[in-house]
């Protein structure tokens, strides 16, 4: 079997979103940063939660937290991607924004909802400077 190689930067954008992913970085940790019609928000290192499931890496920050309300996560499902050209690969990916609602009086019902986002762009692997 023919090891290829795997990225290591991803940069997608989707239905006003757009997303900057490297698994590493000169600091040796991974980096996101997710830009909306918000702002930009950047993160690093423990903030970043990855898994490894049966469909793909999902990798997952939190955007906010509200005392009172609950929080806002915005996830990516990455698939696996097998580069065959220097340049990179296009990929489409599932990007997957959850509203966890207050948890420390729970109310009965769903505790969270989903909005899934369609995002495409461009997986390469990048080598840092240093």
């Amino acid at each position: 079997m023919v090891d290829m190689p795997k990225p290591n930067f991803y940069n997608v954008e989707g239905g006003g979103i757009q997303v900057t992913y490297s698994t590493t970085s000169i600091k040796g940790t991974p980096v996101f940063t997710y830009h909306d019609a918000s702002g930009v928000k950047e993160f690093s290192g423990e903030q970043i939660k990855v898994a490894q499931t049966d469909i793909g890496t999902l990798v997952t920050v939190t955007l906010q937290i509200l005392v009172d309300r609950g929080s806002t996560t915005f996830s990516l499902l990455l698939p696996l991607i097998n580069l065959t050209s220097p340049a990179g690969a296009h990929i489409t990916v599932e990007g997957i924004t959850t509203l966890n609602k207050f948890q420390n009086f729970p109310v009965p019902g769903q505790a969270q909802s989903y909005t899934v986002t369609e995002m495409q762009g461009i997986a390469t692997i990048v080598r840092p400077e240093g």
